[in-house]
């Protein structure tokens, strides 16, 4: 467990080293690009309704695993509600650590704000992103399916793409943040077998 929390700090150190400030924001002006009324409208829409997206997974699998009397999916339910708080406590820790500034505020002349109000508080990583990315990775360990498999992480990177077409985060921030989602789903998933393991274990002894 130590060693998967280390390379996952490692990741987010090589993530902020890959991406310099010259080559992130060159991405992120072509990918922020002028004011387009129907793709900004688009775009925002998917940012707005993540949250309610991510929160429907924890809740869709303890409701499932309630109606159906399937006590797997209800430990998944609580799997997947703990990796998005893990992944919401981790991606707060890194802003207040890296500290780093929206690319809107640091750079108006290149940056183009497509949501109102802009977010202020520090930019890496992107908590929507991670948090997408903890209940893709949740949902698909949950159900190992490609076709549940593929939408998730399609959703997960379109919600790290409206943060940048926003003008909100960095390609550096979104990648981080799927880096926090995917590293958090992972981690509470193994503890949780882990824990299911050792409640198996004492229950019926050898």
């Amino acid at each position: 467990m130590k060693k998967k929390i280390k390379l996952t700090f490692w990741a987010l150190l090589f993530t902020t080293s890959l991406f310099a400030q010259g080559p992130d924001l060159d991405i992120l002006k072509g990918i922020n690009g002028p004011v387009s009324p129907g793709a900004d409208k688009t775009w925002r829409f998917i940012t707005k309704k993540a949250i309610y997206i991510d929160a429907a997974v924890p809740a869709g699998l303890l409701i499932a695993g309630f109606i159906n009397h399937d006590d797997d999916l209800k430990i998944n339910g609580l799997q997947a509600g703990a990796s998005l708080i893990v992944a919401g406590g981790s991606t707060y820790i890194l802003k207040k650590v890296f500290n780093r500034t929206r690319p809107y505020i640091a750079h108006p002349g290149d940056i183009t704000l497509k949501e109102s109000p802009g977010p202020t508080d520090p930019s890496f990583p992107s908590g929507h992103t991670s948090f997408a990315f903890a209940a893709a990775t949740s949902l698909s360990l949950a159900v190992p399916k490609w076709y549940v498999i593929a939408p998730s992480f399609l959703y997960a990177g379109a919600v790290g793409y409206s943060r940048m077409y926003l003008g909100v985060h960095y390609p550096s921030d979104v990648l981080g943040g799927a880096v926090v989602g995917v590293g958090s789903a992972y981690l509470t998933w193994k503890a949780q077998q882990w824990l299911t393991g050792k409640k198996k274990h004492k229950t019926y002894p050898e």
